[in-house]
């Protein structure tokens, strides 16, 4: 028997995102690359422990205009929480989202609140119809938020320039867990396990941190 990808060297182990026996060495240079692998295989998991994202040139981040400080995290606190949710909710009930397609949601969604400073509200929805569905996900959740504080305070504090810098936040942190792999998905699960009540038990998104 040789394994399912190479078809050369001896299989060592299950892959369940082929379904098939494969070699250590597909494993790893397959994993997240032509292999949709779910997130909770063991072998996946591991690497997730050793793997290093690529380093950042802040010089070269995008929105560097748009400040985005620990105090704004820290007063918008349960609207971020809304937010990650949204997006780790949505992909993981979406099949074949991966994060390039969460980080072209978040740029469209930037680019739609920036206009809002303006005063000139212009949607600008992804060409990419699994970011796209991301992006409507993300906007319904901003108004329910807005709509539960006005029933709770009766008035929304939420400004849009709070929730385009947590945007903004939420874009550098895909951008800093972003692994460089075609069907990688290291941020979606750094947020399922924020909100590991997507499936079971509960969590808080208090443990989101800003990237260096």
């Amino acid at each position: 028997m040789a394994c399912a990808i190479c078809q050369t060297r001896r299989p060592r182990r299950h892959c369940p995102g082929v379904h098939a026996d494969i070699c250590a060495i597909c494993c790893g240079t397959e994993r997240e690359v032509s292999v949709s692998c779910p997130l909770d295989c063991e072998y996946l998991r591991d690497a997730r422990k050793h793997e290093k994202a690529p380093e950042l040139d802040a010089s070269q981040l995008p929105n560097r205009d748009i400040r985005v400080s620990e105090e704004l995290l820290e007063s918008n606190s349960e609207l971020l929480e809304f937010l990650s949710r949204a997006l780790s909710q949505t992909a993981l009930e979406t099949p074949g989202v991966v994060d390039s397609d969460l980080r072209d949601a978040l740029e469209a969604l930037i680019r739609t609140y920036r206009t809002l400073q303006t005063g000139i509200y212009f949607q600008t929805v992804p060409g990419n119809a699994l970011a796209a569905k991301v992006f409507h996900a993300v906007e319904s959740a901003i108004g329910e938020f807005r709509e539960q504080e006005t029933r709770r305070l009766g008035i929304s504090r939420t400004r849009d320039a709070d929730v385009l810098g947590l945007l903004v936040f939420l874009e550098r942190l895909e951008l800093d867990r972003n692994n460089g792999r075609p069907r990688g998905r290291a941020f979606l699960d750094l947020l399922r396990g924020l909100h590991p009540e997507s499936t079971a038990g509960t969590s808080s998104s208090s443990s989101l941190v800003l990237p260096a």
